[in-house]
């Protein structure tokens, strides 16, 4: 089963078969990341194919990894399938899993 995580806590988790993987990044259903270890930033990035990115904060423990996740609320049509999807980098350590 797939899992992000920082700090020593568990940012997300999904079965194998609920997560997309794009470009090496694998993005998370957004009902499999648990939001308490979730802030809102004001970063976005634009994507010649997928659109505009939106980024999270990641914080655990008062500790803050700074537009450590990002998601696209409104992804290009040939990027739909990474929509209401969450995916991290910066330190956020994947764990591809089996399942």
């Amino acid at each position: 089963m797939p899992k992000a995580t920082w700090n020593g806590k568990v940012i997300a988790e999904a079965p194998s078969d609920a997560v997309e993987i794009v470009e090496g990044n694998v993005y998370f259903p957004a009902d499999a990341v648990r939001r308490e270890y979730l802030q809102p930033s004001d970063t976005h990035t634009v994507c010649g194919w997928k659109g505009t990115a939106s980024y999270y904060h990641v914080a655990v423990d008062g500790e803050i990894n700074s537009d450590a996740a990002w998601y696209y609320p409104e992804p290009k049509d040939a990027a739909r399938n990474i929509k209401d999807r969450v995916a991290f980098w910066k330190g956020v350590v994947i764990f591809a899993g089996e399942g």
